[in-house]
């Protein structure tokens, strides 16, 4: 199927080519009715993330769970519904990222990343699982493709990554007291380019 993208000035699904609608109908048929169909699509049923408490109480129950502790956790978010697990995980030594994420989100994050690609938050996570966030934090201050080149990461994602990046890097930066106010306005312009107005300003 075709990767879905908005036309520009498209107001509904009819504005979209013919071969796009049919790519978006058969996602939610995978989405709503495939998934949910499949054993593991109980997890939609079971999760209840509404807001901010229940997604600081939802990661705070996997850790017990897995008998883990938050230093080993990332957590990706975007908006203020992920303020209080942010929260939660920094506090405990974990890596907080905001992904296209509104001011709330990061606010509270110390990772923003801007990025039309969401494989770039696989690139951190594998980072941060197999080398620890000290070696995360030192590929954030030296990102750029030559270093994604060099560092070694899992082969097929690197792969993967360079490729689908090729045309537009993502953008990752640590936040900083003097960066925040600024990655703060600039995220929440990109989040709505990307997601469209009425996403974009959503809370």
């Amino acid at each position: 199927m075709p990767l879905p993208e908005i036309p520009k000035g498209a107001q509904s699904l009819k504005d979209f080519p013919e071969n796009m609608q049919q790519a978006v109908h058969r996602l939610d048929e995978i989405f709503w009715k495939g998934i949910s169909s499949m054993e593991i699509g109980r997890i939609l049923k079971e999760v209840n993330p509404v807001g901010g408490f229940e997604k600081a109480a939802a990661v705070e129950e996997i850790v017990a769970k897995m008998k883990g502790v938050f230093r080993n956790v990332m957590y990706v978010g975007d908006s203020i519904t992920d303020a209080d697990a942010f929260k939660l995980v920094r506090g405990g030594g974990g890596l907080t990222v905001s992904f296209n994420g509104n001011n709330f989100a990061v606010r509270e994050a110390e990772v923003a990343v801007l990025s039309e690609n969401a494989v770039v938050t696989a690139v951190l996570a594998d980072v941060f699982s197999r080398f620890g966030k000290a070696h995360l934090i030192n590929l954030i201050r030296e990102w750029k493709p030559s270093t994604i080149e060099k560092f070694g990461l899992y082969q097929p994602l690197k792969e993967c990554f360079l490729k689908l990046c090729r045309r537009k890097f993502p953008r990752v930066e640590l936040v900083t007291p003097r960066n925040k106010e600024k990655l703060m306005k600039e995220s929440t312009a990109f989040r709505k380019r990307v997601r469209g107005e009425t996403i974009g300003r959503l809370g």
